[in-house]
């Protein structure tokens, strides 16, 4: 995995979840998973690119990751 900056890795490194946000028509869907894979899997379904996958540490910090 290539981090853009050292912010996304460290929260990353210390995720405790992932979250896949789609905004489509002005209605925004948000789902949680347990593992970066699930959560890529899940925006890659829709076959757009337009899932942006966060890591989301304990005290609750995010960092986008990727879109899928």
């Amino acid at each position: 995995m290539k981090f853009t900056t050292s912010y996304e890795e460290t929260i990353f490194n210390a995720a405790t979840h992932f979250v896949a946000v789609r905004r489509v028509a002005g209605i925004k869907t948000r789902a949680e998973f347990k593992a970066l894979n699930e959560a890529k899997e899940y925006g890659t379904s829709f076959g757009d690119n337009r899932t942006m996958v966060y890591a989301v540490n304990e005290l609750g910090s995010s960092a986008h990751i990727c879109n899928a």
